[in-house]
């Protein structure tokens, strides 16, 4: 109990510490003799948006994945001028999208890249991803989105991992049916802490894409906050990601294509599990034909040679 008030008192979320040292809240807040006090619940009005739209094959498509296509193009030289009339004929063609004007302004609006909006001078310049050679863990991480389709409640779920590309371990990771900055910015924290990171000098760099998510000024300013270096790969340039890209795939094939979801609680469960035998029992080829923790504890006993990993 007395780490959880260390860290809390270092000013960390006091649930996501809980979370992580696996203290009830109710034991915790015995212990401080306190009393939590319920929030009050916000009501929502109005019929919600569907949340997706379709191709012309039928296929379903999520907003946020409509929206990385938008960062892309935006933050490509030639399509960056455009405005979302051209972006939405830029979906159809590239894309094969069914989509109209008035979604990809509302799209674009929530992103705030409307035009007037693009003109301001970004308080975060865009760092690249560089090539780099790691020795060790906590180098580089890897992060991106992967969506999820929950047949039974005819919605997406998305999942937001961190991968050490050195030791190829799923840091942590936010499973959710909604992902925004605030998310990425609490599992970004949730990893510093438990790779106990945060009273080291130096620190990991993080890679990610141009999502919405990770180009937010929140996610930035937290990254300023947690001493991180952030780089971004460029447009449509996804081997620059590549082992979180390979994750994703594993993921697909051996996990998604194996289920058909009923609900969200069963998505979790099913993805959960396969999260965590992924990191402590499937065997990996580039790293012996261990596991990910198995990888990194005969490193620390010297059993094996570290493999030297260049990106």
């Amino acid at each position: 109990m007395a780490i959880a008030n260390v860290y809390i008192s270092q000013g960390h979320s006091i649930s996501l510490v809980l979370r992580i040292l696996e203290v009830e809240r109710s034991t915790y807040y015995a212990y401080v003799n306190r009393r939590n006090k319920p929030s009050a619940s916000i009501l929502k009005s109005g019929r919600p948006t569907p949340g997706y739209s379709f191709t012309q094959e039928g296929k379903r498509i999520s907003d946020e994945q409509i929206k990385e296509w938008l960062m892309e193009m935006l933050a490509d030289e030639y399509t960056s001028v455009y405005g979302y009339r051209k972006l939405t004929k830029l979906l159809n063609r590239q894309h094969r999208l069914v989509i109209n004007k008035k979604k990809v302004y509302r799209l674009c609006k929530q992103m705030r890249v409307l035009r007037p909006q693009r003109k301001i001078k970004v308080k975060h310049p865009k760092r690249l991803a560089n090539n780099r050679t790691l020795t060790g863990s906590n180098q580089l991480w890897e992060t991106d989105i992967k969506y999820g389709w929950i047949a039974g409640e005819q919605r997406f779920f998305f999942l937001l991992s961190i991968i050490d590309v050195f030791d190829r371990s799923i840091v942590t990771y936010h499973l959710g049916l909604s992902c925004e900055a605030k998310d990425v910015v609490q599992i970004t924290q949730e990893a510093l802490m438990k790779r106990q990171l945060f009273d080291r000098a130096k620190r990991p760099v993080i890679r990610s894409d141009n999502g919405p998510q990770f180009i937010s000024h929140r996610f930035a300013e937290a990254c300023e906050q947690f001493e991180l270096i952030h780089e971004r790969i460029p447009p449509k340039t996804p081997n620059k990601n590549a082992h979180i890209e390979s994750f994703h795939a594993i993921l697909e094939s051996e996990c998604y294509q194996r289920h058909e979801f009923e609900s969200y609680p069963h998505a979790y469960e099913v993805v959960t599990g396969f999260i965590h035998n992924y990191n402590h029992d499937r065997l990996h080829g580039s790293i012996y034909d261990m596991s990910p923790y198995e990888y990194m504890t005969a490193i620390k006993q010297g059993t094996v040679e570290a493999k030297l990993i260049k990106v």
